[in-house]
C-alpha cells in the first residue's frame, strides 16, 4: 500500500461550500497557510443550485438585531457574529469584486446576472488570489484527536496536519451535493451534542388534484392558516407556488417544518386566503364593482379578470358554478360562494418532499457548545465551526447563506489567528 502524502498547514477547512470558502479566504488573508478539503470534484456544488440557480445571496436587513430576530429564539447567538460581518458586509464583499446585486421582494438579494455562477466565480477567484490550497475529490475518512485537540485528518491519499481546523460540512439537505451529515458523525465522536437533523425548508405534497393542475402558478400575497385538529394555528402571509405535486414558494418553505410536525400528531389542513387584506364583506364589494362593468360577459371570463384565469376556472368548478352563465344572470348565491372560496380555499397536505428536495435542514451542533465571538468549539480547543452544521432554523430569503458568510468569516479569522500564534 502506497504511503499517504503528509501535508502540513496552519488551518485546514473541511467542506468547500459557501461557509468553507469564506472561512478559507479569510484565514488566508490573515496570513495563514490554508488548505480547503472538499469531497466533490468542484467546490460549491449546492451553492450553484440555490434559489433555483439564481442564488439568494443574503437578505438586505441591515439592522443586525432585526436580522438576528429572523432566526427565532436562537437568533441571539448571532448578534456577536453579525456585529463582525453583516448583510451589508456581504453585499459590499461581492459588489466590490465586480458582482453587482439587486434587491427584490422581501429584501431578497440576488446577483444582477440572476446566476449563482457569478457568486461562485467571485469566491473561487478569491481562493486563487489568496493562495488557498484546494484539495478536491478528497472525502475525509478519518479524524485523529488526542484529549481535546484534533491532530490531523486523513483522506484516501493524504494525511493533513494543521494547528487549527474548521468544519463547514453542511447539514443533510440535498445529499447529492455532498451534504450527507458527515460532520455530525465526527462531532458526535468528538464529544459534541447533535440535534437530530430534519428537513426544514421543503415543498409540500397535497391531496387535491386541482392544486396540481395549477402547476407553475405563482401568487405573491396569500395568507395560509394551518388548521390542526380543527384548531386554527399558525398563519402567515407571503408568496406561494403551485407545483405538480402540491405547493412550494417562500411562504410554504418557511411553514414546512411546522406543518410537518403537526402532521405527525393529527390530520391537518391548509386554508388559503387569496385576498388577506380584505374581509368577506369588502371582498364582495370589490368583486361586485368588478362585475358591474362585465354584465354581458360570461361568468368564467369575468372572474378570470379578477383572479388568475387558471385559478378562476378552479374556483368555479369547486363552487359548482356555471362558467357559461352571463354575469347579468349570475345568482347572488353563486357570487357569495365564490367570495367564500377565495377567502377559504382548503388544501390537504399529505407529506413533505424527501430530504434531497429540501433547501436546508434543521438540527446540528448544539449552539451552547460554541463560542460565537470566535466560532470556536468549547469541546475541542483547535476546532471552529461554521455554516449549515450549526443548529439554527433558517427561514427562506437569503438567511441561510448569510449564516454561512458570517460564521465562515468569523471562524476563518479566528482559526487563522489561533493557528499563526500556535506556530510562532
Amino acid at each position: 500500500m502506497d504511503k499517504k502524502k503528509e501535508l502540513v498547514f496552519d488551518v485546514a477547512v473541511i467542506g468547500g461550500g459557501p461557509a468553507g470558502m469564506m472561512a478559507a479566504i479569510t484565514a488566508s488573508k490573515e496570513g495563514a497557510q490554508v488548505i480547503l478539503i472538499e469531497k466533490n470534484k468542484t467546490l460549491g456544488k449546492k451553492l450553484l443550485i440555490t434559489g433555483g440557480g439564481r442564488c439568494n445571496v443574503t437578505n438586505a436587513t441591515f439592522d443586525n438585531r432585526a436580522l438576528a430576530q429572523k432566526y427565532g429564539k436562537k437568533g441571539k447567538f448571532l448578534l456577536s457574529p453579525f456585529s463582525k460581518w453583516s448583510a451589508r458586509d456581504t453585499m459590499d464583499f461581492f459588489e466590490s469584486r465586480g458582482m453587482p446585486t439587486k434587491t427584490e421582494a422581501e429584501y431578497r438579494v440576488f446577483p444582477q446576472s440572476n446566476s449563482a455562477q457569478s457568486v461562485w466565480n467571485v469566491l473561487v477567484n478569491e481562493l486563487k488570489s489568496s493562495g488557498v490550497k484546494v484539495l478536491a475529490v478528497s472525502p475525509v475518512v478519518k479524524i485523529k484527536s488526542s484529549k481535546n485537540k484534533i491532530l490531523n485528518v486523513e483522506t484516501e491519499s493524504s494525511t493533513i496536519s494543521a494547528k487549527t481546523f474548521v468544519f463547514t460540512t453542511g447539514g443533510t439537505a440535498r445529499p447529492e451535493t455532498g451534504s450527507s451529515g458527515d460532520g455530525f458523525k465526527w462531532l458526535k465522536k468528538l464529544g459534541h451534542t447533535i440535534s437530530t437533523p430534519s428537513v426544514a425548508l421543503v415543498p409540500i405534497k397535497t391531496k387535491e388534484n386541482w392544486s396540481h393542475k395549477l402547476q407553475g402558478l405563482s401568487l405573491p400575497n396569500v395568507k395560509i392558516t394551518l388548521i390542526d385538529a380543527r384548531v386554527r394555528g399558525e398563519a402567515r402571509i407571503g408568496k406561494i407556488l403551485f407545483t405538480h405535486f402540491g405547493l412550494s414558494g417562500p411562504l410554504i418553505l418557511n411553514m414546512s417544518q411546522t406543518i410537518g410536525e403537526a402532521m405527525k400528531e393529527s390530520s391537518v389542513a391548509l386554508e388559503l386566503d387569496l385576498f388577506p387584506n380584505l374581509d368577506q364583506t369588502l371582498l364582495d364589494e370589490k368583486l361586485r364593482a368588478h362585475l358591474s362593468s362585465a354584465q354581458n360577459k360570461k361568468w368564467g371570463n369575468a372572474l378570470a379578470g379578477f383572479v388568475s384565469p387558471r385559478l378562476a376556472k378552479v374556483i368555479i368548478e369547486l363552487s359548482g358554478g356555471d362558467p357559461e352563465i352571463f354575469v347579468n344572470k349570475l345568482p347572488r348565491t353563486a357570487r357569495l360562494a365564490t367570495v367564500k372560496l377565495i377567502k377559504s380555499l382548503m388544501l390537504t397536505p399529505i407529506g413533505l418532499l424527501t430530504p434531497e428536495k429540501a433547501i436546508v435542514s434543521s438540527g446540528g451542533v448544539a449552539l451552547e457548545e460554541i463560542d460565537f465571538k470566535t466560532m470556536r468549539s468549547q469541546k475541542i480547543e483547535n476546532l471552529y465551526l461554521a455554516g449549515d452544521i450549526l443548529d439554527f432554523d433558517r427561514p427562506s430569503g437569503g438567511f441561510s447563506l448569510q449564516i454561512c458568510w458570517t460564521t465562515g468569516k468569523v471562524a476563518g479569522e479566528n482559526a487563522a489567528l489561533h493557528g499563526i500564534i500556535t506556530t510562532k
